[in-house]
């Protein structure tokens, strides 16, 4: 009776247009979109059938109220055009992208209609989509293509234009935002507007976060809460990072684990302090970047087959030399810094240092001397545990997004070493039988074949009275490229490692044309197997030994063989258990995921997944 009244009085409410309006609603009330947003006007019907809603240069939003959606894809809809605006999307000036190459002309990202190219919008969408995933405002009306990887638009732009743009970022032919001219883009500061806003809804959020409630009464945050707050309000490289991030300042836990200021697991993303360090803002400022970029740049995974302790120094080296370099805090006395070291990675400075091992083992890292700050796992405490993280895809997405903030506003150049670390973090390693097939391509020649008129020649329908040469692959006499293989068939050694290994040398020796290769089982004494065929490796090698591990029979047994070339490169097959190894042919390592080798080698390790 009451819905039949109200149509009587006219008050029918549309449901689509409630929902439209509260997408509308839940975006201009978020701080970040304060500022920027200059009021919505419905066009009614006149943008094309897959445009929901388009951006004006001035920031006005003119959206088409027949579409039918929910406040949530309303939201996302708002929320990206607004976005548009805040990255200087609608600013014409700078758009001139200067030439590639010497003799090529200045490539420009406006049409000849003065608006942006569908190379460059495509790049852009992307980008913004990408943004807004991290801020957790309403629900894409579209299924989002996976990241396209990439730092910027305009990196991607010119990766696009010198190919052509994925079909899941292509965009329908009308613009979903306008570029303003050049005599009024000034006047338009959207930019300024939007970093303004940024400020505003850091600064409410940790308004928010900070108040802890203790018996009714506002706890007052202290210095190095604070110094994590700054981050996430006025540093955007870091802000990212800092947000996720848990300080745990416990002073039996440091006294418990010989933490003399700082020390981080990245498992768990907690930072564990002694409150008792007495440092002040600056100098905490710089102890939280510090294991922030320990984390986020997987230091403690980086160390491999290194001492990790020393390599724990060499990252300490490298970070405080950034810190340093990028202005952020205050270095506090005593910690390693050298400037002579500026410019190399954490790897090159660890072959320097390690030279004086005694020496180094007397320096102190922020945990204390001859500890290292950066944990293997979470330390026990009575406080909320923190998250266990999904650590590749959290600390690529907080880097990659604080990098974006930064160079988006102007914030000045970051030292080439760590924008090429976080840019590192962005690309996926290649799996390891995609890196075996490198070495393969590398150290293995593939057979050359020719066309030869010795052999039976072929003929064409076409012009049957011309012979043709046919292919010819060179005769036995020719010396055909081979490689050893050394297996370690001791006790430990699992069956599905050595399938694993096995399978994956006899597929890419055949596709490099290699006949046959030359196999030497060990455990604690050599057997050799001979050259065998490569397509029946994986299935007729007979596994010998299965007693203890000496590998280095193997070796040398066929270094010294008559009948294995001088050249030929050796792949040991082996779980990591091992006793050091001397060889002296190109070599590379098959071992376990998980698995270290005890000894630093000469060749490359590719490891089984």
């Amino acid at each position: 009776m009451a819905g039949r009244s109200n149509r009587k009085r006219g008050m029918v409410v549309d449901p689509w247009r409630e929902n439209l309006d509260a997408g509308w609603r839940q975006v201009c009330q978020h701080p970040m979109f304060r500022r920027i947003q200059n009021g919505s006007i419905d066009i009614d019907g006149r943008l094309p059938d897959d445009s929901w809603a388009v951006i004006s240069p001035w920031g006005t939003v003119y959206y088409d109220s027949k579409r039918r959606g929910s406040a949530e894809e309303w939201a996302w809809v708002f929320a990206h055009l607004l976005l548009h605006a805040g990255f200087g999307h609608l600013d014409p000036r700078g758009l001139q992208e200067r030439a590639l190459e010497p003799n090529a002309h200045a490539r420009t990202w406006i049409t000849a209609s003065s608006q942006p190219h569908p190379v460059y919008r495509a790049a852009c969408c992307a980008v913004v989509d990408q943004y807004l995933l991290t801020l957790k405002i309403g629900r894409p009306p579209h299924e989002l293509p996976p990241p396209p990887g990439g730092s910027d638009e305009r990196g991607l732009a010119v990766r696009w234009w010198q190919s052509s743009v994925p079909e899941p970022y292509r965009r329908t032919e009308f613009p979903d935002f306008f570029v303003d001219t050049a005599e009024t883009a000034g006047k338009r500061d959207h930019q300024s507007r939007f970093a303004a806003g940024i400020g505003e809804a850091a600064r409410e959020a940790l308004a928010e976060a900070g108040r802890d409630v203790t018996r009714g009464q506002a706890a007052t945050l202290r210095v190095w809460d604070r110094a994590l707050n700054w981050f996430v309000s006025s540093y955007p490289l870091l802000g990212a990072l800092a947000a996720g991030m848990k300080i745990v300042a416990d002073a039996d836990l440091a006294r418990g684990w010989d933490i003399s200021i700082a020390a981080v697991n990245a498992e768990a993303a907690e930072i564990y302090i002694n409150p008792f360090a007495s440092l002040s803002g600056e100098e905490w400022r710089f102890v939280l970047a510090h294991e922030m970029l320990h984390a986020a740049l997987r230091h403690g995974d980086r160390a491999g087959w290194r001492d990790h302790y020393l390599f724990n120094v060499a990252c300490d080296y490298v970070v405080n030399g950034w810190l340093v370099e990028m202005g952020v805090g205050e270095l506090p006395e005593g910690l390693l810094y050298d400037p002579q070291l500026k410019g190399l990675s954490a790897e090159q400075v660890y072959d320097r240092i390690a030279t004086d091992m005694r020496r180094l083992r007397k320096i102190a890292t922020l945990r204390g001397r001859g500890k290292s700050d950066i944990l293997g796992e979470p330390l026990p405490h009575s406080h909320t545990p923190g998250r266990y993280l999904d650590l590749d895809e959290y600390y690529r997405n907080a880097l990659h997004t604080g990098l974006a903030y930064h160079q988006s506003s102007g914030r000045g150049l970051l030292p080439a070493g760590l924008e090429q670390e976080i840019r590192a973090l962005d690309q996926p390693p290649l799996p390891w039988d995609a890196q075996l097939a490198q070495w393969f391509d590398e150290h293995v020649p593939a057979v050359e074949k020719r066309r030869s008129y010795a052999r039976a020649s072929r003929r064409q329908s076409a012009t049957p009275d011309i012979p043709r040469p046919a292919w010819a692959r060179p005769d036995e006499s020719v010396r055909l490229p081979t490689f050893g293989v050394v297996l370690d068939t001791s006790g430990s050694m699992s069956e599905e490692l050595m399938g694993k290994g096995l399978g994956a040398i006899a597929s890419y020796a055949l596709a490099r044309d290699v006949p046959r290769a030359r196999v030497v089982c060990c455990d604690a004494a050599a057997h050799d197997a001979g050259y065998l065929p490569v397509d029946e490796i994986a299935s007729r090698v007979r596994v010998r030994g299965r007693g203890g591990t000496v590998l280095q029979p193997g070796i040398r047994l066929l270094e010294r063989a008559d009948d294995f070339p001088a050249d030929g490169p050796i792949l040991v097959i082996t779980d990591g258990m091992i006793d050091v190894l001397r060889i002296r042919h190109e070599h590379a390592f098959l071992i376990p995921a998980g698995a270290a080798l005890p000894f630093r080698p000469h060749g490359p390790v590719f490891r089984i997944r």
